[in-house]
């Protein structure tokens, strides 16, 4: 299996101007660690995660040790200073971006978010994002793939893009931007966050009536609105 196979396409961004109480507010909104920041013209440019917001709830005068100022350039010290009291996404996201492509298998995806220590990567196509990959859709793909011996055909691929955009067209669901699925062998797997048990049957149908989708199985949590992000 590829990032295209298990990535999240539906991903929430934020634009370099947005302000910094706003993409927290957004973080929890969504239930997401990180958002990529975007341009209007689709290019990535940085991500904003929740250790990037936390660090400016630190004391500046406490945020190193001694032995750092020796060596830290005044250029750092100038970035410290901007991520510490800038208004924007801009000013506190990180710019060394880890990134993969669509073709990434799915077992170079995971050594890499344990080694950078993060829990979501970006899949550029030539630096304009279509999708995002969590430790969760990992373990999405590490269900499908146990569940078949079948690899991930190009059938597959299509199935998947069109079980997602039929899932996400039902009028009604909730949490459309929480919804992924994965196809091994025509059968679908769907994945996400359902307020009702209406919503995840609704789900199961809309996948089973894809052609070409021998079965679909609902691998949903349950949250109801008022719970969500408490």
């Amino acid at each position: 299996m590829q990032a295209s196979d298990v990535m999240t396409t539906q991903a929430v961004t934020v634009d370099p101007a947005t302000d910094v109480v706003s993409v927290a507010k957004l973080l929890l909104e969504k239930g997401i660690s990180a958002v990529p920041v975007v341009t209007s013209d689709g290019t990535v440019v940085g991500i904003v995660s929740e250790g990037d917001l936390m660090r400016r709830l630190r004391d500046p005068s406490r945020m190193r040790y001694w032995w750092l100022d020796l060596i830290a350039s005044p250029r750092d010290d100038l970035a410290d200073y901007v991520k510490m009291r800038g208004r924007h996404a801009e000013d506190v996201m990180s710019r060394d971006l880890v990134a993969v492509a669509e073709d990434t298998p799915i077992a170079d995806i995971a050594p890499l978010l344990a080694t950078c220590q993060i829990k979501r990567i970006p899949v550029l196509q030539e630096d304009r994002l279509v999708g995002i990959v969590s430790r969760a859709n990992l373990l999405h793909g590490l269900s499908a793939s146990q569940s078949s011996i079948a690899p991930s055909s190009p059938d597959d691929k299509t199935l998947r893009r069109r079980v997602i955009e039929a899932v996400t067209a039902i009028p009604g669901i909730a949490r459309s931007w929480t919804l992924n699925a994965t196809v091994t062998d025509g059968i679908a797997e769907i994945w996400g966050i359902a307020e009702s048990e209406e919503e995840a049957r609704a789900m199961r149908v809309a996948a089973e009536g894809v052609e070409g989708v021998r079965r679909a199985d609902v691998r949903l949590g349950h949250i109801p609105a008022w719970g969500w992000g408490i």
